[in-house]
């Protein structure tokens, strides 16, 4: 074979590089918006948080209950016997029977407590919008999940094309390799080097196949569906101007601040809710029965209305603790604030900072990747005129390979922490990404229970809908 033959298929060989590094990204068919807003309709976790912020609406309710009629009925049926005897019997034993049936009702009405039962409610209020809160910071944890799983997709599957393209052209390299040995240009170190190459790259490929895999695993569980082709995704975006910025927004909208808020207003409202249960109940009770006595002409029926006046004298020390434990929940419930406040805004400037360093790197990876393609080219050139071995060309086309899975990987770093400082400064939400999804709207429930109506009422029958088109009953 002669050299002009072998140093054109040389030629071909490494122009298959170029043409692999070079080559377009399939047009995909999902878009990060897409597999965010199937998240956020797939997530199981949501659907648990949701429920949960049902059963504190319902607090509210109970709590509003202390405050109306109480109404119960009870009826009852006794037989009583008994075996007697006396003088006036001559000692006869004498069996004897009675059988009453009471049928009553009874009423109670809360006048005066205090104000502890109207703290209870706005209590009750507030660890709704606490609950709240941690709704909005588990949908902002589903939907960074899934930013994870689509960039992590994205590149597992760019890292698979490039390992393949890697094989294929490290073959070509063998082949000519081959070709020059035969024909005397190369030694038979410069096979076996391309013989080592390519074995490290066909390992390569496998470690990527199984990354991949793994991605795609990843990716079920985040999403609740198989990826399928994914679009490659806008510029990542900017959430703050500055460090400062992203903490001031952060302690402002942050789902754990406003959470630890709500926590600090209910537990001021314990502390008056237990220094009110030292006082005095007032209550307004009435009562209306019949009794019958069917072994006798005895039948009664009657009732009474009253105020009932009651408060506590010594109950072991209960109340005092009861109120130092409030008092002690209070100050607990403050020193989070505090802790949260300064560990959002730390997670926030640390997630900028994140988001600095990830387009340093990209800019970084894409100079190299240029660089890196410059000199392959030369090599390349080089190889081809005979005044570079095989090993250089391999070692170039390394060197660029490295840089082409660095950039994958840099891009993707850059998009995570991009919607990871959304995420820290409380913006990575459904609503504030405009998510085309049917959104939960949390008040729904809540104001139809929190008047807490009866199931026979027009507004339980109204709140038997709202459950059956949660799916819930």
């Amino acid at each position: 074979m002669g050299t002009t033959r072998i140093r054109r298929k040389l030629t071909t060989g490494i122009a298959a590089v170029a043409m692999a590094f070079a080559a377009p990204v399939a047009a995909w068919a999902d878009s990060l918006a897409d597999v965010m807003a199937d998240a956020y309709k797939n997530s199981g976790l949501l659907e648990q948080n949701r429920a949960l912020l049902r059963a504190a609406d319902e607090d509210v309710a109970i709590s509003l209950s202390a405050l109306r009629p109480i109404v119960a009925w009870a009826g009852d049926v006794t037989r009583s016997f008994s075996r007697s005897s006396s003088s006036s019997t001559f000692f006869t034993p004498v069996d004897r029977g009675l059988t009453t049936a009471s049928l009553g009702i009874s009423a109670e009405l809360l006048l005066y407590d205090g104000g502890s039962s109207k703290r209870q409610i706005e209590a009750a209020k507030e660890s709704v919008l606490s609950t709240r809160e941690t709704l909005v910071g588990v949908e902002q944890n589903v939907l960074l999940q899934a930013v994870d799983a689509y960039t992590n997709m994205r590149a597992q599957s760019e890292t698979v094309a490039l390992r393949q393209n890697n094989v294929r052209v490290i073959s070509e390299e063998l082949r000519a390799a081959k070709d020059r040995f035969e024909v005397g240009e190369v030694t038979r170190t410069d096979v076996a080097q391309a013989e080592a190459r390519l074995a490290q790259a066909r390992a390569s490929l496998a470690q990527a196949q199984g990354d991949y895999q793994a991605a795609r695993e990843y990716f079920v569980a985040a999403v609740g569906r198989k990826p399928g082709q994914l679009k490659a995704p806008p510029a990542a975006p900017t959430p703050a101007k500055s460090m400062e910025h992203a903490k001031t927004v952060a302690l402002k909208k942050h789902p754990s601040i406003l959470k630890a808020q709500h926590d600090v207003a209910a537990a001021d409202l314990g502390v008056q809710i237990a220094r009110a249960s030292m006082g005095a109940t007032v209550k307004l009770t009435g009562r209306y029965g019949i009794e019958e006595t069917f072994d006798s002409s005895a039948f009664s029926k009657g009732g009474s209305v009253g105020v009932e006046v009651s408060g506590p004298i010594y109950l072991g020390g209960q109340l005092s603790a009861r109120y130092r434990q409030a008092v002690a929940r209070r100050d607990a419930a403050r020193a989070t604030l505090r802790l949260t406040s300064i560990s959002v805004a730390q997670d926030a400037a640390t997630a900028f900072a994140n988001l600095q360093v990830a387009r340093a790197a990209r800019d970084a990876s894409e100079r190299q990747v240029r660089f890196a393609t410059v000199a392959f080219r030369g090599v390349r050139e080089e190889a081809t005129l005979g005044a570079r071995t095989t090993l250089d060309v391999l070692n170039a086309e390394q060197e660029l390979l490295n840089a082409q899975a660095n950039l994958i990987t840099s891009r993707g770093n850059e998009y995570l922490a991009s919607y990871a400082l959304l995420a820290n400064i409380g913006y990575l939400t459904s609503d504030h990404l405009n998510l085309k999804v049917t959104r939960y709207d949390p008040a729904a429930y809540y104001n139809q229970v929190k008047n807490a109506p009866a199931m026979v009422s027009e507004q339980g029958r109204k709140l038997d809908r709202v459950l059956r088109g949660l799916g819930k009953e």
